[in-house]
This record gives structure tokens, C-alpha cells and sequence, in this order.
């Protein structure tokens, strides 16, 4: 089998000059046999407590004697036989101790590129580079490099992904960034005991298991749904809190930069072009305060969080940088479905709207917790009217516009008649939308 050094030389091309990841990576992929001993066990607690049960301190020193070096060796291996490099238009990435796998990851191709650090790998000194691409759903990765090699790499693929010269790839560096937005940490801290979900969770975690004890005195029948429970609520707390906390947004030439994270440390890129529809999300608490969190949904990526928590005239100042030329519709340009769809929706209906600009669709849903969806004309994939026989009854229809995204919004209980001619339309502006978008291009 010929190898990537030398089919490049048989081709007439430079050779490509392949690389290995950080030293320290070897322990990370040691823990493999381990892990599966683990999975073992919890899959079988009974059979595994059997198991150690039988075992003497003399067969489980000589267990651990064994179990050590192969995890060792096993780790050394995947490591040895892993390398990635960098062609004129493509990533490779060579993996595999028993069955090979190489992965060719075109430039063009690269929705993101994202650093993340978790604590350890912040003691060590070292990184994980993450690779969106288009067209996957699962994230190709390099871990670990070394903290500043990852970084230099990242800029040298969003380099050559800009259209850059190999030889002068090496020399751009990472792009400038101004920053737009910081969220201070006690912010981000009110914002989570203002918010419903947290108390949700909290209430379920407090008084389920009591009541499940009360009924079953089953003490596993309560672990088994008491701690989901508190892992939940603590997700919702303290996980976002550690997860979002110095949330910092900054504008470069290759996107907008988001940095964040108390324990594990990411750095993440929303391309340039690629985000399909932008929310922003109004609790009921926030509204005193003039709070407002935004959300994205990109093409082929799981940044799915511009803004954890900002007010509102500082989030549309950065919505305006991922959505340029885009104003967001204020509640006063948000027109209400008529009053008969009260008929179809009691209440909830109020809180439906609609807006339809030169550039964005825009849709409101929500009483209790708003959100206002914006898509822009250029990323509709398709425009469909729903209408069942309760809303023919009120001559009222839905209007749904699918994005790139593999994401609907949907304009709720329109009147009919509007409903057909917003069909119409909004086909007619996506097209011209498309034909006067600018190219997605990284550094454009």
C-alpha cells in the first residue's frame, strides 16, 4: 500500500509532511481497556460484585499487573499510529491501531474550527481542535495538540480555507478580533434564578423521590429517579453557570469568535454565512430587566449560543454582525393572527406574530417565554401552507419556512387569505435573496 508521502511523489506533487499528535495524548487513550471494564461493570453490578468477590490480593496484583501495561501499550500504539497533515486543499487525518481509517477533509469544506481545552487538558498545557464540515454530522477532532500548535494550526486551515497560498498560509496567523460583548459572570448568575427551567428541575428533584419513597419504600426506585433528577437540575443551574461562565463574543475577519467555559475552556467560530436563523429568547423574569438570550442554528454545526444572556439593544448590535443589513422587528411591527384564531389556540394565540422585512422572515411564539425567530430571505430551502379542517373551519393556515438547517419556523394562524399570498412572496424573495447573498467565504 502506497503511503500519503509517497503517492504525492509518484503524483508530482511536493511531499506532504505528516505529523503526530502531543506526547501526553497516549494517556488519554490508555484509558480505553479500562473504560470498557467499567461499562462492564455497571452493565452487570451484580455479576461484577460476584467476580471481586472471588478475586484474593494476590490474582488482583497480578490483574493490575497486566492491566496496567496493556492499557499502556495500548495507548502508545493509537498514538504511534495516528497522523494528520495539511495538503494544498485538504486535511488528513490517519487513524487506527487494528482496522485503518484515513479521513480526507476537503478545506473548502470547513464550517468551523473549533479549540476546546477541558481542565486537565489546561494543566497540560494542551488542546483539542474540532472540525466542522459540511455535509457531516459528526465532529472529526485532534487531541491533544499542544496549545499553541493548535492554535496556529486553526489559523492556517482557516487560511488555506480562505483561498490563501500554502507557502503563505504559515505567515498569516491568526486573524485580529475586536470584542462585542462580554457577560459578566453575576449576570449570567441572576439570569439562572430568574429563569423557570432551573426551579422546574430543582422542584421535581425535591419533592418526586419523597413521594416515590412514600409509595414504594423502595430505596432503588429512588435512586434510579432522584438522581437524574438532581443531575438535571443541576445542569440547568450550575452546569450552564460553569459551562457559560465569561462568555465573550469577538468579531475577525474568519467570523465571530466565542470564548467561554469556568473549568473546560472553548473557543468556538460561527462562520461567516452559514447561519440559517437566529431566536431570541424572552423569559417572562428577564422582561424587567430588558434580558434577552439569543440562540443559532448553523448549517451543519453545533454552535447553537451567541449570547447566554445580554440586554436587549447589546444582543441586536451583535445579531446585526452575524445578520448584516438585518434591523430586528420590534413587538409594535409584529402583526397578530385575527381574533378568530382564538378559536383554534384559546389564549396562547396572542402571542403568535409575524413580521416580514427586506431581509428577514420573522415569527413570534410564546406567552410566558417569547421567542422571535429570524430568517433571512437568502437561507429558505422551501415555504409550505399547513391547513387542517379546524383552521379551514376559521378560514385561518400556517405558513412553515425550512432552512438549511433541517429547521422549520413556522407562522402560526394566519388568515387564510394572507397565508397564500405570504406563500407566494416569500418564494419570490428567497430567490432574489439567493441570487444577491454575498459567497460564504472564511477571511472574505
Amino acid at each position: 500500500m502506497t503511503t500519503p508521502g509517497v503517492e504525492d511523489a509518484v503524483l508530482g506533487k511536493d511531499p506532504v509532511t505528516e505529523r503526530r499528535l502531543h506526547p501526553v495524548t497516549p494517556l488519554r487513550r490508555a484509558w480505553a481497556p479500562v473504560a470498557v471494564l467499567i461499562g462492564w461493570a455497571v452493565h452487570d453490578p451484580d455479576q461484577a460484585q460476584r467476580q471481586l468477590a472471588r478475586l484474593t490480593a494476590t490474582t488482583l496484583l497480578i490483574a493490575l499487573a497486566v492491566l496496567v501495561p496493556v492499557a499502556a501499550l495500548y495507548g502508545f500504539l493509537s498514538w504511534w499510529y495516528t497522523h494528520f497533515a495539511v495538503t494544498d486543499t485538504e486535511l488528513r487525518i490517519r487513524t487506527g491501531l487494528l482496522f485503518r481509517r484515513t479521513a480526507h477533509i476537503r478545506l473548502e469544506r470547513l464550517q468551523a474550527v473549533d479549540v476546546t481545552q477541558p481542565l486537565l487538558a489546561r494543566v497540560a498545557g494542551v488542546a483539542k481542535l474540532k472540525l466542522d464540515v459540511i455535509g457531516t454530522d459528526k465532529k472529526d477532532e485532534l487531541a491533544f495538540l499542544g496549545e499553541r500548535e493548535a492554535r496556529a494550526l486553526r489559523a492556517e486551515l482557516l487560511a488555506r480555507a480562505a483561498g490563501f497560498a500554502p507557502e503563505t498560509a504559515h505567515e498569516v496567523g491568526e486573524a485580529p478580533a475586536r470584542e462585542l460583548l462580554r457577560t459578566p459572570p453575576l449576570h449570567l448568575a441572576i439570569s439562572l434564578v430568574l429563569t423557570g427551567a432551573t426551579w422546574g428541575a430543582l422542584a421535581a428533584a425535591l419533592v418526586v423521590p419523597p413521594v416515590l419513597w412514600f409509595a414504594t419504600h423502595s430505596v432503588w426506585t429512588v435512586l434510579a429517579t432522584g438522581v437524574p433528577l438532581l443531575g438535571a437540575a443541576g445542569a440547568s443551574s450550575v452546569g450552564r453557570f460553569v459551562g457559560e461562565y465569561d462568555w465573550t463574543v469577538g468579531e475577525s475577519p474568519d467570523g465571530l469568535r466565542i470564548d467561554h467555559g469556568l473549568l473546560d475552556r472553548t473557543h468556538e467560530t460561527v462562520p461567516p454565512g452559514r447561519v440559517q436563523t437566529v431566536r431570541i429568547v424572552e423569559p417572562l423574569l428577564w422582561r424587567r430587566r430588558g434580558w434577552v438570550r439569543v440562540e443559532l442554528d448553523v448549517a451543519g454545526s453545533s454552535n447553537s449560543v451567541l449570547v447566554p444572556v445580554a440586554p436587549r439593544e447589546v444582543a441586536e448590535a451583535v445579531i446585526a454582525r452575524v445578520l448584516p443589513g438585518v434591523t430586528v422587528p420590534s413587538a409594535a411591527d409584529l402583526a397578530r393572527p385575527p381574533r378568530r384564531a382564538g378559536r383554534c389556540v384559546p389564549v396562547w394565540w396572542r402571542g403568535y406574530g409575524l413580521a416580514v422585512t427586506d431581509t428577514v422572515f420573522a415569527a413570534r411564539h410564546g406567552l410566558l417565554r417569547r421567542r422571535l425567530s429570524l430568517v433571512p430571505h437568502a437561507k429558505v430551502q422551501s415555504v409550505r401552507l399547513v391547513q387542517g379542517p379546524w383552521e379551514r373551519l376559521w378560514r385561518v393556515a400556517d405558513v412553515h419556512v425550512d432552512t438549511g438547517a433541517n429547521k422549520t419556523v413556522t407562522a402560526r394562524l394566519r388568515d387564510a387569505q394572507e397565508a397564500a399570498e405570504l406563500l407566494r412572496a416569500q418564494a419570490e424573495r428567497s430567490r432574489t435573496g439567493r441570487r444577491d447573498a454575498l459567497p460564504d467565504r472564511w477571511m472574505a
